[in-house]
């Protein structure tokens, strides 16, 4: 009898020309080397300190098939840093690349390497940045967006529709006026403006290594009605493994912060274009003014968990926020309720593991195309923890919140688990729903896989 594959190759990514980031060195280069990845339905960005590669696939393309490259090499000078994060932000039909810097900015690419935005977020190293698309109702197809912005004593949230109408702007532009990405790579002003913000300060329970935006939570006891939203974040660190806060969302920066980003910047580009026309002369080019970091917002912290020389080191959020996994310096792994704020699972011996979580048909045969209910809906699919231990070779897969392990899949020493920031083929006006996959990069083959949303 056969043995039953439980991972699915859906395309190659050419590793050919990437000998600056190591490749074909030596048996298991995607590991040993510090890379950042992050993958899109077509694109798969790799990342070193100075330079990012975009990698091109399709799906269900043979190795000879592989996609091009493009290369990002930005232009950082000292005050800004390094390259230390990498995201895709995709909102509906729009895409770009994100980028964090050791110095605290936010830097915004097209797929053809151009420049879309730069702006500097707090000072401090950007530890994570964390797209996520989030349901608004269950009842409902309707998706919004956030990028949340880690630092080591911060945590800042950019709204989606804010991101995503300075990106319609920008494509807007590209079309009418072809090559505005090089010109402003070169320096030239920005005519769209920042894009507004909220930032905290998550460091009175101890400095974070990672940490995430959960979601909305009601408001404090006793405090009067109003309109004044607020947030959940989870942050893990050396000091205290979990420690978790209230965030208030300042409405009043909000709105000012708006005014300036989109009234301002639209007004001065018309008062310049209408001297440059009047007077026929030429801009003298003048120093920009130093842009300072935005203020912190008030957070309230909640609790925390310290169990020295446990160190909290990576945090993986499920798809409505409810639940996260935590790794931490002892090769455990914590599943946490992050609206009970309690830690409901725990698992030992799995150093330097790597969680996702996932969504799959559990204990019957996933639904045939070709049937008359076809279309799945939520209900359909189990929520999984897919848990990568790189020591042991192996995946294993586990039922939420307290279920079995369902599976254990071998995986080739330099595999890396991948999942992207939006679902493959979501949409708000797709019917069938789309479930949250994991990918397994083989970085020797350049094979693509997924794993299988069926287990049986």
């Amino acid at each position: 009898m056969a043995r039953r594959s439980h991972a699915t190759a859906v395309g190659w990514i050419a590793c050919d020309g990437l000998d600056e980031l190591g490749a074909g060195q030596k048996e298991g280069w995607l590991t040993d080397a510090p890379l950042l990845a992050a993958l899109h339905s077509h694109h798969l960005a790799l990342a070193h300190p100075s330079l990012v590669f975009l990698l091109g696939w399709e799906e269900y393309r043979g190795p000879a098939e592989a996609g091009g490259q493009v290369r990002i090499r930005p232009s950082l000078p000292p005050p800004e840093g390094e390259i230390t994060a990498v995201e895709w932000i995709a909102v509906d039909d729009l895409l770009a690349l994100a980028l964090g810097t050791s110095g605290g900015y936010l830097l915004l690419y097209s797929t053809e390497a151009d420049l879309i935005h730069k702006q500097i977020v707090h000072t401090g190293r950007v530890l994570r940045l964390r797209f996520r698309e989030i349901e608004d109702s269950p009842f409902s197809n309707t998706l919004s967006y956030e990028l949340c912005v880690v630092m080591p004593g911060a945590i800042a949230r950019f709204d989606g529709s804010d991101i995503k109408s300075l990106l319609q702007r920008w494509f807007d532009g590209t079309r009418s006026r072809p090559g505005e990405g090089k010109r402003r790579e070169e320096g030239e002003v920005d005519s769209y403006g920042r894009i507004p913000y909220q930032v905290w300060n998550v460091s009175k329970l101890g400095m974070c290594a990672d940490a995430a935006i959960t979601g909305i939570m009601p408001p404090p006891l006793l405090e009067l009605p109003s309109r004044e939203r607020y947030y959940c974040a989870v942050t893990i660190g050396d000091d205290a493994v979990i420690s978790a806060y209230r965030l208030s969302e300042d409405r009043s920066r909000s709105l000012v912060g708006t005014i300036l980003s989109k009234v301002v910047p639209a007004t001065f580009s018309t008062i310049a274009s209408f001297s440059k026309m009047i007077w026929r002369s030429e801009q003298v080019q003048s120093k920009k003014p130093e842009v300072k970091p935005q203020p912190f917002a008030k957070a309230s912290p909640l609790t925390c968990l310290k169990d020295h020389p446990r160190k909290g080191e990576k945090l993986t959020l499920s798809p409505s926020g409810t639940l996260a996994a935590i790794t931490d310096s002892l090769g455990r792994i914590l599943l946490l309720d992050t609206q009970a704020l309690v830690v409901v699972r725990l698992w030992k011996g799995y150093r330097d593991a790597c969680c996702l979580f996932m969504e799959a048909f559990v204990g019957r045969d996933m639904p045939s195309s070709s049937s008359a209910y076809h279309e799945q809906t939520k209900s359909d699919y189990c929520l999984c923890l897919a848990i990568h231990a790189p020591k042991k070779g192996i995946i294993e897969i586990w039922k939420m919140r307290t279920g079995p392990r369902l599976l254990t899949i071998q995986c080739p020493k330099g595999s890396k688990i991948l999942q992207p920031s939006t679902r493959f083929g979501s949409s708000s006006t797709s019917s069938s729903y789309t479930p949250l996959e994991v990918f397994l990069w083989n970085g020797d083959s350049g094979q693509l896989s997924v794993l299988n949303r069926s287990i049986s």
